[in-house]
């Protein structure tokens, strides 16, 4: 199991990338969350198997391969009891 703090940056916002992002995870089995920050990026934090957290990031950079300019990556340590994916707002 990891988590995976992604920061996405670019034209992130507005675009219904949190909509897309919970989609993207909803086809894997991973659990987390996806919420807009104020300076503009949108954070996501996803947590699974490995393969599954690379696949719902892999699908969630085709779908808004346009909109990311920049993602910034670091692992974090895991959430007990996380059950969904969920947008926060």
């Amino acid at each position: 199991m990891v988590r995976r703090v992604v920061i996405f940056s670019g034209r992130v916002q507005g675009v219904f990338f949190r909509a897309t992002a919970k989609r993207c995870a909803g086809g894997h089995p991973v659990t987390g969350w996806v919420r807009n920050e104020s300076d503009g990026s949108v954070r996501m934090e996803v947590q699974g198997d490995a393969p599954a957290v690379e696949g719902a990031l892999a699908d969630l950079r085709r779908a808004k391969a346009s909109n990311i300019e920049r993602e910034d990556v670091s692992d974090v340590p895991l959430v007990e009891d996380e059950g969904v994916f969920e947008i926060r707002r």
